[in-house]
């Protein structure tokens, strides 16, 4: 392995370890020393990786939500009718808030302090994008399958689709036990709402 890849490799276990810190205390309660009390690596690696939290902190959201933007691959790739689409779409975003929620909670919490952080902004803004990007590959493969276009530029079906998701995580993390199947109600009552009559 050449030595930039050794050192890529170490940023994003670095990544890993600093996510789950994160994802428990959020943004402004984390700090590098918590997050190397909480990995298998010392302050002194984690400052050898990392000019500072915030770098970290871009890092890691950049890395995990990579991840995130190819969830859904699947989902449209399996689809072969636009009700099985929109079943299998909403399962998935009510299963990663599921499985994942200190994640979203985190992204919540960074995509906020952007607003007040100026160094976040950009790397928010990136992110938003790649996300509002996937959801417009959902939306157009439902229009599709469906035959019919879209009613909605992709900012606003992100939009609705983001903000029911948001309202689904902090029910959930509040123990609302209807939360994640209020969701899955939604997204099957806002879909059609996309397209055109």
């Amino acid at each position: 392995m050449r030595a930039v890849d050794k050192f890529d490799a170490r940023r994003d276990q670095l990544a890993e370890s600093a996510l789950k810190t994160l994802g428990e205390l959020g943004y402004a309660r984390t700090t590098l020393r918590e997050i190397a009390n909480n990995s298998p690596f010392s302050h002194g690696v984690v400052h050898y990786y990392f000019q500072d939290k915030l770098e970290l902190v871009i890092h890691s959201v950049r890395y995990y939500k990579a991840r995130c933007v190819t969830r859904y691959d699947a989902v449209i790739a399996d689809a072969t009718t636009a009700d099985g689409l929109v079943d299998a779409f909403a399962d998935k975003l009510a299963e990663t808030i599921r499985d994942e929620a200190p994640m979203h909670r985190l992204w919540y919490d960074l995509r906020t302090q952007s607003m007040f952080e100026e160094q976040l902004r950009d790397a928010v803004t990136t992110i938003d994008k790649t996300l509002e990007a996937m959801i417009w590959q959902v939306v157009t493969r439902y229009a599709g399958l469906a035959g019919r276009p879209a009613a909605l530029a992709p900012p606003v079906a992100y939009g609705m689709l983001d903000g029911l998701f948001q309202q689904a995580l902090l029910e959930h993390v509040g123990g609302h036990a209807e939360a994640l199947p209020t969701l899955v109600d939604q997204v099957h009552a806002v879909m059609p709402l996309m397209l055109q009559r």
